[in-house]
């Protein structure tokens, strides 16, 4: 048998050529993806200077720097011909700026006690023209009463709470252990309402009652008080048409009387109800009112 035809491999197959450049495949894969890399990093660290120009302007002006300074670079973030950093600013920085402290100039002069006092006078001011609000109520509740010939059947004072308008005369408000409205207080209490309609501020009626025992268990001077509140407030909304959603009714019983004294002019005299215009302003500025209530009288 002849041998002129050539060598097979066993089973008739040719022998298979060996590939050794498979890896360049896999490598550049990998170039591409660094420079992809690369590109979006050069990308993010490019600065847009007119931004960055309004940054640096506003960083100076906060800090009082009259030559404002570009502040350290980052380590080739910023183009090569950026100006070198100053040392001025630093320098001015104080380690309180660093944590958050206002500067003097915010402040004022005479560090955090000025503040505090700068906030005092606010209040104070802020009392003021709450007081001046009150006192344009009291002329009109006075001129209002005096058209009636009852002026002086009311007493005013301006308190934490607002203005009182207490219901003090030589006539008798209430008679002993009793609600019922005298002519006097039906007078008084008819006239101060037009004013009150006009205004905004909410109302609080609050009764009072001499320290005579009433002579009943199921009607103490508590209950008395507030039965005194009340009729005062349904005369106001009822005859004198003052919205009921600006109105309350409280009881003090003989806890607070106006007279210590207990002759028949005082206990009288202890009889009686405060409508009090309620202020509105903060707790701070309602805390001077007495302050500037006493100045000005």
């Amino acid at each position: 048998m002849s041998a002129g035809g050539g060598r097979r491999r066993k089973g008739g197959h040719e022998e298979e050529h060996e590939n050794h450049e498979r890896w360049l495949v896999s490598y550049s894969d990998m170039m591409t993806v660094l420079m992809a890399l690369f590109v979006v990093l050069y990308a993010i660290s490019q600065v847009d200077v007119d931004k960055y120009e309004a940054l640096r302007g506003s960083l100076a002006a906060g800090f009082n720097a009259e030559n404002p300074a570009v502040l350290p670079d980052g380590g080739g973030v910023l183009p090569e011909d950026s100006q070198a950093p100053s040392t001025q600013i630093m320098q001015d920085i104080t380690p309180d700026a660093a944590v958050g402290v206002m500067p003097e100039s915010v402040i004022g002069e005479g560090g955090p006690d000025a503040g505090a006092g700068d906030a005092d006078g606010a209040a104070l001011a802020a009392a003021e023209a709450e007081w001046t609000s009150l006192n344009e109520v009291r002329d009109m509740v006075a001129a209002a009463l005096a058209k009636k010939g009852a002026r002086d059947s009311v007493d005013f004072r301006i308190t934490e709470e607002g203005l009182v308008i207490g219901m003090i005369t030589s006539d008798v408000f209430f008679a002993s252990a009793s609600n019922d409205l005298t002519k006097t207080s039906r007078v008084v209490v008819d006239a101060i309402a037009p004013p009150l309609r006009k205004i905004p501020n909410g109302l609080s009626i609050e009764g009072h009652a001499d320290v005579v025992p009433t002579g009943s268990r199921e009607k103490t001077n508590w209950e008395l008080s507030s039965a005194r509140a009340t009729t005062v407030l349904r005369r106001l909304v009822e005859q004198g048409d003052i919205k009921a959603t600006r109105v309350s009714a409280v009881g003090f019983g003989d806890a607070q009387p106006l007279i210590s004294k207990t002759d028949p002019k005082s206990l009288a005299a202890n009889r009686r109800v405060d409508v009090v215009v309620l202020s509105s302003a903060p707790e701070r500025v309602r805390e001077l009112l007495p302050v500037v209530e006493q100045s000005r009288s």
